[in-house]
C-alpha cells in the first residue's frame, strides 16, 4: 500500500498544498512548530478520519477559515483510488473513487496506516482510556464493521447512562425502556469484544517474537485483555458472550440505578503488558517498556498485512531521537523497501546513511515546503 499523492486545503497551518511522494522514504526535516507533524497527521486523518492528537475535529481546520479538506490517492492491491475527506462544522464528509460514503465505517480500512510517535512510547504506562483507544483505532483498520458497531455502542451507552442519572434518589420505575437500551447494549458490547478478544489474540502472536528478539531471548511478552465482566473471556462466540453480559447486568441493575452511571461494558475494559509475567506498567523498567511499545508497533504492521495482504504505510513522528541503537535498528529494519514510510524529524543525524540514500527529502519552515530532488 503506498500514498502518492496528497492534497490540503485550509488544513492546520497549510493554506493550500500539494506534495508528490516516494513510494519507499519520506522525510520531513525541519525545527519544531514548523509543520512537520501536522502533515504527518494529515496522512494519518486521510486513513481513519480521527485524529491522533486531538477529539476535536475543529482543530484541524485552519484558523477563520469555514473547512478542511485533504485529498489523497493511494494504491492497493494494484489499484489508484482517490481519497478524499472534507472537515467542517457539520461533520466530515468522505469520498472514495469521487463517490461519498454514507458512514465513515465504510470509508475507514481502505488505507491503512501505523504511526508512532513518542506519545506511544507511554502505551504501556497511560491510562486504560489510551490502551482502549489504541485497539479501537488499529482494529477498525482491518475490521471496518468494528467502527460502526462501536459507534452505535456509543450512543446508546449516552442514552443508557442519561436515563440511569435520572433515576438517581427517586424510587424505581418502570424499567422497560432501560431493558430495550441493556437489550441492545448487550449486543454491540458483545460483537465488540469478541473481535477485540480475537484482535488482542493475533497481536500477542506477533509482538512475542519480537519482544523476545529485541531483549536478546530475555523477555516473554504477554499482552492480556481484561473486561469489566471476566467471564466472557472464556466464551467462544457472541451468544455465550451476551448471555454472561445479561448475567452482569442482572447482578448489577441495582448498583447501576443507584449510581446513575452503566457498571460493565468494554468502555471499561482494559489491556495490560506482561514481561516475564511481571506487569509492565508497575514493576517494568524504562527499557521494558519503550521495547514493549517498539514491539507493539511492529506487531501492528505484521498483523496488518496478514489481515489485508498488504503493508500499511508506516508513519515515525519524530521517535527516532527517543529510542537506543538497539530499539533504533529494529524499528528501521521493519522498511527493507516493503513499506512505505514518513518521518519526521529535527535532524538526519538519526538516519543511517543507507536510509538516506533511498529517501525523498522535504524541508519544512512555516508552512513552506522544499523538496530534495
Amino acid at each position: 500500500m503506498k500514498l502518492e499523492l496528497i492534497e490540503l486545503a485550509h488544513y492546520r497551518n497549510y493554506d493550500s498544498l500539494q506534495l508528490s511522494f516516494s513510494s519507499s522514504v519520506n522525510v520531513f526535516l525541519g525545527e519544531n512548530a514548523q509543520g512537520k507533524t501536522n502533515l504527518l497527521e494529515a496522512i494519518y486523518v486521510l486513513a481513519i478520519a480521527k485524529s491522533p492528537r486531538t477529539t476535536h475535529d475543529k482543530d484541524l481546520i485552519q484558523w477563520e477559515q469555514d473547512y478542511g479538506k485533504i485529498k489523497g490517492r493511494i494504491t492497493r492491491h494494484g489499484q489508484s483510488i482517490p481519497l478524499e475527506l472534507t472537515i467542517s462544522g457539520k461533520g466530515k464528509k468522505a469520498k472514495a473513487n469521487h463517490i461519498e460514503k454514507r458512514r465513515l465505517s465504510d470509508y475507514i480500512g481502505l488505507c491503512n496506516v501505523v504511526m508512532f510517535a513518542p506519545e506511544d512510547l507511554n502505551l504501556v504506562k497511560g491510562s486504560p482510556s489510551v490502551r482502549r483507544r489504541f485497539i479501537d483505532m488499529e482494529l477498525g483498520q482491518i475490521a471496518p464493521v468494528y467502527m460502526h458497531h462501536l459507534g452505535d455502542y456509543q450512543k446508546v451507552l449516552q442514552q443508557r447512562n442519561a436515563l440511569l442519572r435520572k433515576s438517581v434518589g427517586k424510587a424505581p420505575a418502570d424499567t422497560t425502556f432501560l431493558d430495550i437500551l441493556t437489550d441492545r447494549l448487550i449486543s454491540l458490547a458483545s460483537e465488540i469484544v469478541k473481535r477485540r478478544l480475537i484482535f488482542v489474540a493475533q497481536l500477542n502472536e506477533w509482538a512475542a517474537p519480537i519482544q523476545k528478539e529485541i531483549s536478546h531471548g530475555m523477555e516473554n511478552l504477554s499482552i492480556v485483555y481484561e473486561s469489566s465482566v471476566p467471564e466472557v473471556l472464556d466464551k467462544a462466540d457472541s451468544s455465550k458472550i451476551e448471555e454472561a453480559f445479561r448475567h452482569s447486568y442482572e447482578r448489577l441493575k441495582k448498583r447501576e440505578l443507584d449510581r446513575g452511571t452503566t457498571l460493565f461494558g468494554p468502555h471499561r475494559d482494559e489491556l495490560r503488558f506482561f514481561v516475564n509475567d511481571k506487569d509492565v506498567q508497575a514493576f517494568g523498567s524504562q527499557g521494558q517498556q519503550r521495547t514493549t511499545a517498539l514491539s507493539v508497533k511492529l506487531a501492528e504492521i505484521e498483523l496488518i498485512n496478514h489481515e489485508v495482504g498488504e503493508y500499511p504505510i508506516l508513519l515515525l513522528d519524530d521517535v527516532l531521537s527517543e529510542l537506543d541503537d538497539i530499539r533504533k535498528t529494529h524499528l528501521l529494519g521493519v522498511f527493507q523497501e516493503k513499506v512505505q514510510t514518513f518521518v519526521t524529524t529535527t535532524s538526519v543525524d538519526g538516519l543511517d546513511h543507507a536510509l538516506l540514500d533511498r529517501s525523498q527529502l522535504f524541508y519544512i519552515h512555516q508552512g513552506q515546503i522544499k523538496c530534495d530532488e
